[in-house]
């Protein structure tokens, strides 16, 4: 068994394709379902969010693995694999666990040190767990992960500048508009990140509005923050008198066209309005960023000022001690997992050997008192502890040392040798890929982390289906 990540993020795809591809909880769940009853993936957690879309699963073939998974993208995307490929990366291994573990402490994300997507980690485990799609392996995988993101959030000064994408774009609106407090806003939208950005103007002063398809939703979260509710069809009364719209809905459609901001302008005479859409698929039609008197700030835009300065977080300045700091307390703790997942791998080489090894001694000292019929019983039994702590011996250094060395990289390659050496023949000795890196490696010795989904094609090309669609 082996590990894979393949998916789309703000890192390689426009936030036209992260919409195409963006999925609502329903979808969540049917993905998980269509992955773990394909060929070759056992277990699987969908990572949605505004910035990403990652599937994280345990595969039984490395090539098989990518080939399911990059299939489930695409049907759900509506498109081919060819076209998604430039964009789908793909981690192995090793590399996928640093690669969760990165992501969960905001390292990975379109504002670094952000807290909002270790929350969505946690419940895109929880739903796993809920539809049954996690077992053994992903268990500890994903608990490691929520661990990195808790600590490099509680033990390193990253949250200092690690603002959330909404604290980033309220900055933007401040740019234009200048103090938020005590303006008119209105958000559309409660959920997770209706609340956030809800609670996020309460605490600079805004005088919040909050609408919903679910007015329970928006009477709740406008009661925490002593803002008002307002029901969706209000939005044309609503919205004239706003400063500020902010729409983050769950949607699949057009939320905000243009006919609504059209009316809502013609009774503002001069004031602005500034239009935050944090939804993706994005809520509001594309042709109001072009109406007069509007300014939108969304995905696109963030995405396009981090596209504008590689290596520069968005939220702004990051001490680069505190991006050391978390970098090293994610190698620590992928580096304690891969040890334990190592030490794991070999424990059935080591069960097997000594299993092999008793029924060994077994054998003979039947065979001795078939021979030597009357061999007293107290020198039958000191000859049976002798036979038996000649084996313990003989055996204890080579199964201590593979254990030890199963941490290293290429250590299963031991357990390897243990096998072919002492004829063990368990199953999975020599079908298929093997859940080390070192098996990543044999399988492509250039195989980079997160490589491209195009540049693994070739690998797998007697996959593709009769479509002319890829199965990469």
């Amino acid at each position: 068994m082996s590990l894979l990540a393949v998916g789309i993020s703000h890192q390689t795809a426009p936030v036209a394709l992260l919409e195409q591809v963006s999925m609502t909880g329903d979808d969540k769940v049917k993905t998980l379902h269509e992955l773990v009853e394909s060929d070759h993936v056992s277990e699987a957690i969908v990572l949605a969010t505004c910035n990403r879309i990652e599937v994280f699963a345990e595969v039984d073939r490395f090539h098989g693995g990518i080939t399911d998974v990059s299939r489930v993208l695409a049907r759900h995307a509506g498109a081919t694999v060819e076209e998604l490929s430039p964009y789908v990366t793909v981690y192995y291994e090793d590399q996928a666990i640093g690669h969760l573990c990165t992501v969960a402490a905001g390292l990975d994300s379109m504002v670094v040190g952000e807290t909002q997507v270790l929350g969505q980690l946690r419940a895109a485990y929880a739903l796993a767990q809920e539809e049954g799609t996690v077992g053994r392996e992903l268990h500890p995988i994903a608990q490691r992960a929520l661990r990195v993101g808790k600590r490099v959030h509680a033990e390193t000064g990253i949250d200092r500048a690690g603002a959330s994408l909404v604290s980033v774009a309220l900055d933007r609106v401040s740019e234009t508009l200048g103090a938020l407090d005590g303006r008119p806003v209105l958000v559309v939208g409660a959920g997770s990140m209706g609340a956030l950005a809800a609670t996020t103007l309460a605490r600079r002063g805004a005088a919040v509005t909050v609408s919903s398809r679910t007015p329970a939703s928006a009477a709740r979260l406008a009661e925490t923050i002593g803002g008002r509710q307002a029901d969706l069809e209000q939005l044309p009364d609503e919205l004239p008198a706003a400063d500020v719209l902010v729409t983050c809905t769950g949607a699949t459609g057009t939320v905000i066209g243009t006919d609504l901001v059209e009316q809502a302008l013609g009774g503002r005479a001069d004031r602005p309005l500034v239009i935050v859409d944090l939804a993706l698929p994005r809520d509001v039609d594309a042709a109001v960023a072009g109406l007069p008197g509007v300014h939108v700030v969304d995905l696109a835009m963030l995405q396009g000022e981090r596209a504008a300065h590689p290596g520069v977080p968005v939220a702004g300045s990051v001490a680069a001690d505190d991006i050391a700091a978390a970098h090293a307390l994610v190698e620590l703790e992928t580096s304690l997992l891969r040890a334990e997942r190592q030490a794991a791998a070999v424990a059935p080489t080591v069960s097997a050997l000594r299993s092999q090894a008793a029924e060994v001694v077994d054998a003979e000292l039947l065979r001795l008192s078939t021979r030597l019929p009357d061999l007293d019983a107290k020198a039958r039994s000191e000859i049976a502890r002798t036979v038996r702590r000649v084996v313990d011996k003989l055996l204890h250094e080579p199964t201590v040392r593979v254990k030890e060395l199963a941490g290293a990289p290429g250590g299963t390659d031991y357990a390897d040798a243990l096998r072919a050496l002492f004829g063990l023949g368990l199953s999975g000795a020599t079908d298929g890929e093997r859940t080390s890196l070192s098996d990543a490696v044999t399988v492509d010795p250039e195989l980079p982390a997160g490589t491209p989904l195009s540049a693994l094609d070739p690998r797998v090309d007697a996959g593709r289906d009769g479509r002319g669609g890829g199965a990469a």
